[in-house]
């Protein structure tokens, strides 16, 4: 299960990753997907610090998040308890995940697939969402549609990508350089950080990048059918220059 890919462990502190993804243009389409009986079981792969959680239980669902990151389950079990909701968070690896229940609709929201570096990682997550799927189930995930020219222009040099400042007073800068491997298409992405105007460190950002045949093939060799595939959130056809891969599987 050891891999030499990762993410480097600032990207996954906590309050630097919610200040940085702040963005929810991704919750308006999870929560027109959700079951209409607000009796229906949730779950959610990757739920960081309750991002896209939180909301959705706010709207009456009982749905349960689980992620690999303790620190960002601690921050999300904080939220929920600010929030005065009961919302029931698992640390966990979604390659090896084995809950007693069962699920209406499963997700793997905010590009997380592409954390699972190999193919038998994927299959392996798959086969989880497959096992804890209710028969009828939804499986709903986003990633990127790999952009070759992106990554050769991003190769050249080092690009500012954000700035901003956390709840906790830290003025972050990070700058990126990403390197593309072909053999493994793992992109493997540098973060260099400035904390309050001085250079941190370096944080690696690992993707594995997923190409549309073949991320289609693989969902259908593991048991789904894809409903829907969409290109944006707002449910735009996918096309060859869509930004995104979104789907809709049962």
């Amino acid at each position: 299960m050891n891999s030499k890919y990762k993410v480097g462990d600032l990207i996954y502190d906590a309050s630097i990753y919610d200040g940085m993804n702040t963005h929810l243009d991704d919750l308006d389409f999870y929560k027109r997907w959700m079951p209409k009986n607000k009796d229906a079981r949730i779950l959610e792969l990757c739920c960081g610090t309750g991002r896209l959680t939180l909301p959705i239980a706010k709207e009456g669902y009982d749905i349960t998040g689980v992620d690999f990151t303790p620190s960002m389950l601690a921050q999300a079990k904080e939220k929920t308890v600010q929030e005065g909701l009961g919302i029931k968070f698992v640390e966990g690896d979604m390659r090896t995940l084995d809950l007693p229940d069962q699920y209406d609709l499963i997700f793997i929201p905010f590009n997380s697939v592409h954390h699972l570096y190999t193919n038998e990682d994927a299959f392996m997550a798959f086969s989880v969402v497959k096992r804890h799927l209710k028969e009828g189930g939804l499986f709903l995930l986003d990633c990127f549609n790999p952009n070759i020219q992106y990554i050769v222009e991003a190769e050249k040099e080092q690009k500012e990508i954000t700035e901003y400042t956390t709840k906790d007073g830290r003025e972050v800068l990070i700058k990126q350089h990403m390197r593309y491997e072909n053999a493994t298409q793992i992109n493997r992405i540098e973060w260099h950080y400035f904390i309050n105007g001085e250079f941190d460190s370096v944080q690696n950002l690992d993707m594995r990048l997923f190409f549309p045949q073949e991320l289609d093939s693989y969902l259908e060799w593991n048991g789904f059918e894809i409903i829907h595939k969409f290109g944006d959130f707002t449910e735009a056809a996918f096309r060859d220059k869509s930004e995104k891969q979104i789907f809709v599987c049962q």
